[in-house]
């Protein structure tokens, strides 16, 4: 019952930014919202987030937009905090992941680059929906993001890359003053 609940979750959390793009005008579809894709990160391992997120934030109508990216991860609180923020250093090494090719050395014209950047001209933003717990429990897991942040090796990670959270009650939030603008300016960085 448990993975249930959390694809429910995970479905819930797609419709809210699906909803959220038709009311701003903005462009998300139900084909934007892929989930688990697989990273390689090397030695067999990968991060997989629950989903990947595609969204054009401006006119839907229009190519004046910019298309926005996220790998979004559902935490139910079926987790500790610190394992939570744990989560991170799979993403700084997926930031810094070049495949080794047998053979193959770089060169000037043709050098090895991260493997993130076959998929995407930018990385992803890390967006963390927190669900399953009160406000205090909330505070709690992005002070955990932030510790858990602060413990990664001195990399561009967290120059380059927004990781963002937000309760999955606030991107439901109907109310325009109230609802969370991940799309701009960092909310709660983590």
């Amino acid at each position: 019952m448990d993975q249930q609940s959390h694809t429910l979750t995970v479905t819930e959390t797609a419709l809210a930014f699906l909803e959220d793009a038709r009311r701003r005008g903005e462009l998300c579809q139900p084909l934007d919202w892929i989930p688990e894709v697989h990273h390689p990160i090397g030695s067999g391992e990968a991060v997989i987030p629950d989903a990947l997120l595609y969204y054009r934030r401006g006119p839907a109508d229009g190519d004046n937009g910019v298309m926005l990216r996220a790998f979004v991860e559902v935490d139910r609180a079926t987790m500790g905090p610190e394992r939570l923020a744990a989560k991170l250093p799979a993403y700084e090494r997926l930031h810094r992941y070049v495949p080794a090719i047998p053979g193959r050395r770089p060169t000037l014209q043709d050098p090895v680059l991260e493997e993130w950047r076959r998929r995407y001209p930018l990385f992803p933003r890390v967006l963390f929906v927190l669900d399953g717990t009160g406000p205090a429990g909330v505070e709690n897991r992005i002070s955990a993001l932030r510790a858990g942040a602060g413990l990664l090796a001195p990399s561009r990670f967290l120059h380059d890359v927004p990781i963002l959270a937000a309760p999955l009650a606030d991107l439901l939030h109907h109310d325009p003053d109230r609802r969370v603008h991940w799309t701009g300016p960092a909310y709660r960085q983590a």
